[in-house]
Formats: C-alpha cells, structure tokens, sequence
C-alpha cells in the first residue's frame, strides 16, 4: 500500500511547528480552561505562562467575550466584506482607532498576524505607488518573526523559518539583531547597541534611500526570545526613515494591548510608526482577528489615486472583519478598560521582572531578558541548537506550566489577570523543572 501507518484518532491532524511524531507518541491535549490555568487530558492542571500564544490577558474563556459572540452569532454569522458590511466592523474599528498613536486612523482587518505583515506590505506598494514613487525594497532585521505568509517568512530573520522555503519575495535586506551578547540579564532597555540602527543608514547609502518602501520592526523583538531594544535604537529608526520617505513599520502583534503595560509599545518607547500591525489580544485570543493600522495620509493618498467608484485597494480575504470575530473584539477591548487591565499589567511588571531575573542564577540559564510583562529565558545551548529548549518545553507542561519556547529561549508572558501568587508558580515550577536536569 501506498498509504500504510499505524492509525490514532491523532494521526490525521498535521499540527503547526510541532514536532509531530513526538506529539503523537506522548500527546500533550489541553481539555478545557478557565483564567489563568488549563487543565490537561490527564486531569491535571496546568497554569498558562505564556497566555496561550501571547493572546488571552484578560484569562481564558472570559463569560463576556462568550456572551457578546453567542449573541452576534444568533442575529449574523457572516457578511461579504467585499463591497459590504456590518455595523460591528465600523464599531471596531473605530474602538482600535481610540487606542492606536495619533494620527494613525484607519484599520484594515485580516484573521491572524501572519495576514496582517503581508497587508502592511501591500499598503506600502500601494502608498508608494500612489505618490509616483518606485521603491521596491523592504528592511527587516536578523532573528525577526514576522508570520509564516509568504512576505512574513521574506521578512524572517529567524532561519528555520525560511530555510524549506526557498523562493521568497525579492528586495529584503536584513539588519543585525540587538542581542550582543555583552549585556546579560538585563531589566528593561539595554543602554548599549543604539548604533545598530545604523545598518538602516548603511542601506540608505548602499541601495539609495529612494528604492526603500519601509523598514519593519517588533518594537520588542518576540517569538525569537524578547529582544528589548536599546536605549534610542527606535529613535534613530524613526529619524532614519523620516530623512529617507521610508515607512516604519511596528509589527506589534505580540506588544500590543497592553502587553509593556501601555496602549502598544509605541507608547512605551514614544516612538511613532507609520503603520502598524496587530492581532492576538485584540480579540484576547478567542476568535481569529488581526488588524493593520495606517496614518491617514497613508489611507487619504491609496484612496484618492483611485478613479471614482473605483476599487482603490485590491486586496482583503474572505473573513475579514468577521462578524463573530468584531463581537470578540469589542468585548474584548471593553473587557480591558472596564478591568483596568493595562494599568494592571504596567503595575505587576516590576514584580514580574523581578521574579523572572531570580531564575539568571541557575546554572542552566544563560540569560534573561525581560521588559512590560514579557521575559525570555535562554537557557545554555545543547550539542544541536533547539534539542534543550524543546525537551524542557514538554518537561515543563508535564510540571504544570505552559511557556512557549523558540529554540533555547522560553517566552514568558503571564496574563494581565495574573496575581503574584500566579507569578510565583510560575518562576517556581521552572526553577524546580530545571533543577530536575
């Protein structure tokens, strides 16, 4: 037979970045969840340190996100946003346009962040094209994440994500990553590594700053291990791309609602991109939503270049702005301000940070970095890059914590919810799983 294996009820699922075959084998099957803890299909509770995927700070299955989806899906489960709309999306929209920097108005809405960076690309072909001009180049940077579409995984700096797949979106020029190595164990902002953002300069030099359409950054680097930038990187950013016409681009996907204890992190650097993107929290996780934010003079030049009553965007996907997906948005975003949930964060980080950096004395740990509620834990290398931070992952699910790790680095990223006592379990089921080695 073509086709001959050894079949489980598991087997025709093929999950995403997992490794399957190990999965399969011992399977780790959340069955239900409540707050800030999941409980396991063995019966045992897990407590959640990386609030799913950096997406639920207001705690898993809220009562007022279930409500507000149930009662939009009983009146319209789906409308075409193709020329039509609902009510929910304008209410959306406009509740994002409250909390976005100034200035920066109008929202396109897709379903995940991976959609969300190929529509921040399109836009700036779009703008550029608007205003007569040819640029054609992008700027990311070295250990970047941003999504698994075909212009995210362009954009990647993290090599295994683009490794397999080798036909990729011409034109994209990498800056150097802002982990050193010189600063370990570092609270907050580095002070050293604000020259870095020279590279941009350096392209502005080698390619002409006139063929450079924008340059995209997490304001804290995520999914690679919570790189924080140093002190004035963004700055020097945004004063390169301003003496070049060049977009900046904030991919605040992670960073975003709250999560640095503000409204993004734009806010917490004070410095203001040109477009952003945005998704996971903007929904608390519950539904599929991303979003891309542009300044109005973005929006105003694609529009206005169109003839009348003409399609000026030719761009969206079928689900944009959802129905289901706008109610778990406005719920969600009411469910932050009601409960104070980004002052709750801002107030518990100092706590936080201080629990999570205790951990920089293991002999197993090689750095700590952490800034807002969010910290990366890198642990020292295995003989194969990877082999140490995915055996602890799966040790440490069986020691009742979920934290998300990318190669050695585990990303953790409590719930705005959390208590310090939820803290504490935290920090004390890694220690303890790492003193197990």
């Amino acid at each position: 037979m073509a086709y001959n294996v050894n079949r489980n009820s598991l087997e025709n699922h093929w999950m995403p970045f997992t490794d399957n075959r190990g999965f399969k084998a011992n399977p780790r099957l959340i069955s239900q969840a409540s707050g800030v803890y999941m409980d396991n299909h063995m019966g045992s509770k897990v407590i959640d340190g990386s609030s799913g995927l950096f997406c639920c700070p207001a705690g898993h299955c809220h009562p007022k996100i279930i409500e507000a989806v149930h009662e939009q899906m009983k009146i319209n489960t789906y409308t075409s946003p193709f020329g039509t709309s609902h009510q929910e999306s304008f209410k959306l929209a406009d509740r994002v346009s409250e909390l976005t920097p100034e200035g920066l108005n109008h929202v396109f809405f897709v379903n995940s962040g991976s959609e969300a960076v190929d529509t921040a690309l399109k836009i700036t072909m779009a703008y550029h094209s608007a205003i007569g001009e040819n640029r054609h180049r992008f700027v990311s940077r070295e250990r970047a994440y941003h999504g698994v579409n075909m212009g995210g995984v362009s954009l990647s700096g993290m090599v295994n994500n683009r490794k397999t797949f080798p036909i990729v979106m011409p034109g994209v020029v990498m800056m150097r990553h802002t982990w050193t190595g010189e600063e370990l164990c570092v609270k907050g902002q580095p002070k050293n590594g604000r020259e870095l953002a020279n590279d941009l300069h350096r392209f502005v030099q080698t390619y002409g700053g006139q063929t450079i359409a924008a340059c995209i950054v997490e304001p804290v680097a995520g999914s690679t291990g919570t790189l924080v930038p140093p002190i004035g990187y963004l700055e020097r950013l945004r004063e390169i791309c301003d003496d070049n016409g060049i977009l900046l681009i904030f991919d605040e996907v992670i960073t975003g609602f709250g999560r640095m204890g503000t409204n993004f992190a734009s806010d917490k650097f004070n410095v203001k991109p040109d477009i952003m993107t945005m998704a996971k929290a903007l929904t608390n996780g519950s539904m599929p939503m991303g979003a891309v934010c542009v300044r109005d003079e973005i929006y105003e030049a694609v529009t206005d270049n169109a003839n009348e009553n003409a399609i000026e965007f030719f761009h969206g996907y079928t689900y944009s702005g959802h129905p289901a997906a706008c109610a778990a948005g406005l719920a969600s975003l009411k469910i932050y301000e009601e409960e104070g949930l980004f002052e709750k964060a801002n107030d518990l980080s100092p706590y936080f940070l201080d629990c999570i950096f205790s951990l920089s004395d293991h002999k197993l740990v090689k750095d700590v970095r952490g800034i807002g509620l969010m910290a990366g834990v890198e642990m020292h290398m295995d003989e194969n890059p990877g082999k140490c931070g995915g055996k602890l992952q799966k040790d440490l699910f069986w020691n009742g914590l979920h934290v998300k790790f990318t190669g050695d680095s585990g990303i953790v990223a409590p719930m705005f919810i959390s208590e310090k006592k939820h803290i504490d379990e935290i920090v004390d089921k890694f220690r303890n799983t790492l003193d197990k080695y």
